[in-house]
């Protein structure tokens, strides 16, 4: 299961998906969309979003650090 974490670098929700993801033991790809235009145009593109984070789990769109959906899609994933 792939995981990409849309983020900045001053967003607190940001480093909390991050965090709770290493407390998992879960990789994760970090796309700094400050840096990077086009990952930026990709995530508006996915999300409709252009606040961070935004958290993309295989083919889930989760908007925001939202814990319960993001335990939710992790523990289908696992059946």
């Amino acid at each position: 299961m792939t995981i990409k974490i849309y983020s900045t670098p001053n967003c607190p929700w940001c480093v909390a998906a991050k965090d709770f993801f290493k407390s998992l033991d879960m990789s994760f790809e970090d796309i700094d969309v400050s840096l990077d235009e086009k990952a930026a145009q990709l995530m508006i593109e996915k999300s409709g979003q252009t606040g961070v984070p935004v958290i993309e789990i295989g083919d889930k769109i989760v908007i925001g650090f939202n814990k319960p959906l993001i335990e939710e899609i992790l523990a289908l994933n696992e059946s």
